[in-house]
């Protein structure tokens, strides 16, 4: 069994998920994958089943019964990697917005040094493409936004496309996490860092998804400009 796996969570995503498993797979042979899929009403499931016997028992699938965000998704994913003796563990999306040819370089990160590899849209200018404006804006001013509430010094806070040391999540207290959209992946990185793990940003491009729909809303938003705020005051009082 390898010592690297890529967690993707899934919500109907039909229309990529059978080519991201095998872009993943292609990459090369030490990437192992865990499909976390919140029981897609589109069949999600099924298709990553198809896919067992050619992947050579690299291709795993935990179905939650209960769509509750993208952050109990990974700590879902984050749980059974652990139990499962995995050292690097990663996690992107399913919608090719992350390029699978990067995973080396994240992986090449951690072994150098770094405790957590954030693949990062704004650490070497703006590398994005295909978004709207007003979405590109968003997130860059997001990650600003919250460099000036925490001090965080990662120019991509809200990135997706990250690997960690299986021990970082061993320390962060998974049950502990608070969100459950992006702002999980704000307070998974603070965390982190208040802890004294070393974060090192590799620079990626992100292009938008071309084949089915955003899971982006204006909760998820709310949750992580106040969410911000909140993980600030919690570590300036010791609640983390």
């Amino acid at each position: 069994m390898s010592d690297k796996l890529v967690i993707i969570p899934t919500y109907n995503e039909k229309e990529n998920i059978q080519a991201i498993i095998k872009a993943v797979l292609a990459v090369d042979d030490t990437f192992d994958i865990l499909i976390v899929d919140d029981s897609s009403p589109d069949g999600t499931g099924n298709l990553v089943r198809e896919l067992f016997t050619e992947s050579n028992g690299r291709l795993h699938l935990e179905v939650r019964t209960t769509k509750d965000g993208l952050g109990r998704a990974y700590v879902h994913g984050f749980k059974w990697a652990l139990k499962n003796n995995y050292k690097y563990i990663f996690e992107m999306d399913a919608d090719f917005s992350h390029n699978p040819n990067d995973l080396p370089r994240l992986y090449d990160a951690l072994a150098n040094g770094a405790d957590v590899a954030v693949g990062s849209r704004y650490s070497n200018g703006v590398n994005v493409v295909n978004w709207p404006m007003e979405r590109v804006l968003l997130s860059y001013f997001a990650s600003k936004y919250v460099r000036v509430i925490t001090n965080l010094p990662v120019h991509d806070a809200t990135a997706g496309f990250v690997g960690y040391k299986a021990e970082v999540l061993e320390t962060l207290g998974l049950d502990d996490i608070k969100f459950k959209g992006y702002g999980f992946q704000i307070e998974m990185k603070y965390k982190s860092w208040v802890k004294k793990f070393k974060i090192q940003e590799v620079p990626i491009i992100f292009t938008d998804r071309t084949l089915g729909e955003s899971k982006i809303s204006s909760d998820i938003i709310g949750e992580a400009v106040f969410g911000v705020i909140s993980l600030r005051l919690r570590n300036m009082f010791g609640k983390l």
